[in-house]
Formats: C-alpha cells, structure tokens, sequence
C-alpha cells in the first residue's frame, strides 16, 4: 500500500495535467479545467469518507463528521496562476483529504468535524482580483465585484452563472462562523527562505495585506518612422518609468514587496508608437498603513510621470485587502507538532 505522501504527490502529478493550455498549468475560475479538477478531487474526498458538495461560487467543500458539534477546516485552492507550479493551492487540499483518508481508514473520529475546502478562485488570474472563492465561503463576498469583466468582456456575474451558481445568491451563501473552531493550510513556500535555511516547514504568523490596481498611461499614438523623438507622447515610456518606481519604492521600503505582472501595451504593432499602456500592480506587506503609503506615494508618481511625459494616468484600485496576524495558539500547536517532529 502506497504511504500517504506518495499519494499526495502523485495526485498533484495528475491534477498538473489539468489545463486550458497544454505545456504549462493554467487553470483560471469557471474553466473546463475548474469543472474537471473539482470533479476528480470530489471523488477522492468520497472516498476519504467525506460527503461533498459545491457552493454558489464553485468552491468544492467536503465535510467528515465529528463526534462533537465543531468544526475545523482545512484547505486550499484549486485555481492557479498563468504558467503556474504544481503544488500552489492543490498540495493543501491533497494534504488535507490525506489526513482525512488515514482517521477514515483507522474508523476514527475526532471530537469535532473537519472540512476540506477547495477554493474556486484565490489567484484572481481571470478577474483580477483575488479570494473570491473564500470570501464567498466566509460570507464576505462584496457584491460590486460581478460587474468585473475579464479580458474577453466577460462579467464575473456571467462567468459564476455558467459555473454552475447562482451570482444574486452570493452574498448569503456563507458558512456560519458559530461552530468553526479554525482554519488551518499547508502551502508550499513560494519563496527562498525556508530553503537558504535548510529548513522542511516554517509556520506562519501573518498573511500580507494586498492591493491590486490597474494603471494606465495615455499618450498619443504616432508612426515611429516620422513622428520625431521631441515631444513624443510615448505612453510606453511613461509606463516603463513608473515601473522602475515601483521597484525603487518598494525596495526603499522594509518588508514591502510590489509586482507589475501585466503590461499591454497598443496599439501594439513595431512601427507604431504606444498610445496607451495598461499596466497590473500588486502591493503587499504585513503593516497596512505603510502599504497604504506606498500605494498613495506610487498613485502621486504615476500622476507625475505622466504630467511630465505629456501623458494622463488612470489608477484604478480593484481590491485592498488588510493584513491579518494568525492565531497564536494554533500557531504554537503547529510549531510543537514540529518540533515532536524532531525539526527545527
């Protein structure tokens, strides 16, 4: 018999597979690859013992009753980035349906339930803008999001209709919080410290506050062979200079980390000059106030970038999520279990 990592690493190995686009991993909210992978993982979980069933958003819940009245839930997504990696989300949830597996293997049963979430979405890779499966699932989801479009002019409004749910009931479709004892994940760490520190696992003590913003430059698109290089409006150059402030900033600032992932440029051919630019920023740090500094000092240097370069700027905020320090003493169960583990 296969031991229970063994399973869960060959689990990952096929959900990998599951795409919208061959040769990379790449599973946006409502894709046939969502519909498919949560097909695949509701059967492990029923074989885990668990009863399962979909919410309004497409979150994929499976629950294995308790001897008591509680709950504890763990999990994951099941979404991914563009060109993501294979155990980002889905090792939490083959984690969590592993250690469901083995008490239903042994008859066991805890004194409270556990339930396995597969989120829908928490990359926000189709709309922009993440957590919409778990904030759903906690009963926070903000109804002005279902009037975002993706790039193909499609709404969230539309997208959640055609997974399978219905978008007016969103807002009352969370769990109740009464019987929750906590929520716990396993997550690869997508950063090089646990690794230059030789170290297996590291338990977290706080989730980053986040802001995405789209941003634009608008200039004057022109052809590149006449159009002389004084007084070009050139909204590329305006973006590429914001960019590099972006990178500044935040390296001036300690524990900030800012991204610009997406940039598009147009009208998009060689000969042309770059008319508009749009432009993806994340922000992200574990103080709230300073991210919110950073944010408003970027939002002054976009205007003035632009200003300078004869351009406008447009600064559209889609989502600021707040920082949030995780529970001390659950964090101290989880650091003891290590340490039992004969791990620093």
């Amino acid at each position: 018999m296969k031991d229970a990592a063994t399973t869960v690493m060959e689990r990952c190995d096929l959900l990998a597979n599951i795409s919208e686009e061959p040769g990379l991993i790449h599973r946006p909210y409502g894709s046939q690859a969502m519909h498919r992978v949560n097909d695949i993982v509701a059967g492990w979980m029923r074989t885990a013992g668990m009863t399962t069933r979909r919410d309004q958003i497409g979150n994929l819940i499976g629950r294995y009753e308790g001897l008591g009245d509680r709950t504890f839930i763990l999990g994951s997504h099941l979404d991914t980035v563009r060109d993501a990696g294979k155990y980002d989300g889905i090792l939490g949830v083959m984690v969590a349906i592993a250690c469901v597996q083995q008490l239903h293997d042994r008859g066991e049963k805890l004194p409270y339930a556990i339930e396995v979430v597969g989120f829908a979405d928490e990359e926000g890779l189709r709309f922009g803008t993440t957590y919409l499966g778990s904030s759903a699932y906690a009963g926070s989801f903000d109804g002005e999001r279902l009037r975002l479009e993706d790039r193909n002019g499609v709404t969230l409004r539309e997208a959640v209709r055609s997974f399978g749910g219905n978008p007016d009931a969103l807002g009352g479709d969370g769990r109740s919080g009464e019987d929750l004892l906590g929520y716990c994940e396993v997550h690869i760490e997508q950063g090089p410290v646990l690794e230059k520190e030789d170290l297996p696992v590291g338990v977290v003590t706080v989730i980053n506050g986040q802001s995405r913003i789209q941003v634009g430059f608008i200039g004057k698109a022109g052809h590149a062979g006449t159009i002389p290089m004084e007084g070009r409006r050139d909204a590329l150059c305006a973006a590429a200079e914001f960019v590099l402030e972006v990178e500044a900033a935040a390296r001036a600032q300690p524990e900030a980390v800012a991204t610009v992932g997406e940039i598009q440029a147009l009208p998009g051919a060689a000969n042309v000059v770059p008319g508009e630019v749009n432009l993806s920023l994340d922000l992200r740090h574990p103080n709230d106030d300073e991210r919110e500094r950073l944010r408003d000092h970027l939002e002054e240097r976009g205007g003035e970038i632009a200003a300078l370069r004869g351009c406008e700027s447009l600064w559209e905020v889609r989502q600021g999520t707040n920082a949030v320090p995780v529970d001390v003493e659950l964090s101290a169960v989880l650091a003891q279990a290590v340490e039992e583990e004969g791990l620093r």
